[in-house]
């Protein structure tokens, strides 16, 4: 009785995270492709904003008081991952990430 259910569970969870793979995967080609991409929908209580242009890429998360942010803190960095420079910017309620790559 219980094995129908945990196979319906597992071929769940796959679908769902094939669904996640397929829009990565619609993401990384229109960026080398070269086209333009602007995308705004909300996650939760936050805002999110993405861009993409070819070899540039960003990403704006807003949490109206920090409700549902991810992150803690307040930093900024530049690093170099690869072929790209990224940049985060971070506040209590406001992360913001840009990526240029050549």
């Amino acid at each position: 009785m219980k094995k129908p259910l945990v196979f319906a569970f597992i071929a769940m969870n796959l679908g769902l995270s094939s669904l996640t793979l397929a829009h990565d995967r619609r993401l990384y080609d229109e960026i080398m492709r070269g086209g333009e991409w602007k995308e705004e929908f909300r996650d939760g209580p936050c805002e999110v904003k993405i861009e993409s242009r070819r070899g540039e890429y960003k990403r704006e998360i807003k949490c109206k008081d920090g409700v549902g942010a991810w992150w803690r803190g307040e930093w900024k960095s530049e690093y170099r991952d690869g072929p790209c420079w990224i940049k985060e910017d971070v506040k209590h309620d406001e992360y913001k990430e840009e990526i240029k790559c050549k």
